[in-house]
């Protein structure tokens, strides 16, 4: 993937601009006092889906619809957020969507891509699973592929890091939480063009260490998931691209683990009330993994997404926190 102008993700902005509002970026006191230093969230939580993914797939059907191709319908893979994004932005032009979920997906992601117009289908045990059944499905009825890691995908939702790093000057350090890697290639792409120096630290899951193995070895890993509460960053095969850019930019990769990623659902609502999923909290779990290596640097944190099923959001709140 060649790297992405800032005249691209300008172009890519007035396109998300035209269906949404750009995402607030917060510097909340509590999270300050707690964290120890000065921590910005951007809330991408606060799209029309509740996740930065929209962005994406706006950008991406609108580079479909001014080219010549006419698909009778499209069709991905996700565990949620991406799928909601492409029947959203498909609908716009009137193209059936279908989606491929695994077994045991989020209820509610499952019903709002369903609402939103998804004819949705459930395969598999895991994402990959899923989305070599719908590489399959594509062929065999005719169907256009969407993929989950694509050059317009990542121009599209490098807007919300064009939007973070031009509100918060000298940004020391930003934690993006890596799924399978548009949200954090958006930020370097930003950072590269805006000329800035803010490290970029990439964020996974520590049960689903494929990206984290893959950038430590400097070659794709492939490992087995086992997250209960980040489906977002339910990575079991890592996208060469992705790779290619997080080594050649990302300073470190930090592992959380689903108890830290709990408290800090807990925390975040607690401090902000705001609500986050699994990989939306990830970030901020991170930082505070590594408070005392940020003390006195101004940090960015991506809250990503806010699609936490209700029961799961309940249970979190229950919980004691970690000590």
């Amino acid at each position: 993937m060649q790297g992405i102008s800032l005249e691209k993700i300008e172009a890519a902005s007035r396109v998300v601009y035209e269906e949404m509002q750009p995402t607030p970026q917060y510097c909340w006191p509590l999270l300050c006092k707690r964290l120890g230093t000065e921590v910005w969230v951007k809330h991408e939580n606060h799209t029309p889906i509740g996740a930065f993914k929209i962005r994406g797939g706006l950008v991406y059907f609108s580079h479909l619809a001014q080219s010549s191709e006419n698909p009778k319908g499209v069709i991905s893979a996700t565990k949620g957020n991406h799928g909601q994004s492409i029947t959203v932005a498909a609908s716009r032009y009137g193209i059936p969507t279908t989606i491929v979920v695994p077994h045991g997906n989020s209820l509610e992601k499952n019903e709002a891509m369903r609402a939103q117009g998804a004819k949705l289908i459930e395969h598999g045990d895991d994402f990959q699973t899923a989305r070599e059944f719908a590489i399959n499905l594509a062929s065999e009825k005719s169907l256009k592929m969407i993929p989950s890691f694509d050059p317009l995908l990542v121009t599209g939702v490098a807007t919300y890091s064009l939007e973070l790093l031009t509100a918060v000057k000298d940004l020391d350090v930003a934690y993006v939480p890596i799924g399978l890697g548009s949200g954090i290639c958006g930020m370097l792409a930003v950072r590269n063009a805006l000329k800035l120096k803010t490290q970029i630290v990439g964020v996974v899951s520590a049960h689903a260490r494929a990206y984290l193995e893959s950038f430590s070895s400097r070659r794709a890993v492939e490992l087995p998931v086992s997250t209960k509460i980040a489906d977002g960053l339910a990575c079991r095969v890592p996208e060469q691209a992705a790779l290619e850019q997080i080594w050649n930019g990302v300073e470190r990769i930090v592992e959380v683990t689903d108890n830290e990623i709990a408290d800090a659902i807990q925390t975040l609502y607690e401090c902000t009330h705001n609500v986050c999923e699994g990989s939306g909290a990830a970030a901020y779990a991170a930082a505070v993994q590594e408070s005392t290596k940020i003390k006195g640097l101004k940090v960015a944190v991506i809250a990503s997404g806010g699609n936490i099923d209700r029961d799961v959001f309940a249970s979190v709140l229950k919980r004691e926190a970690s000590s």
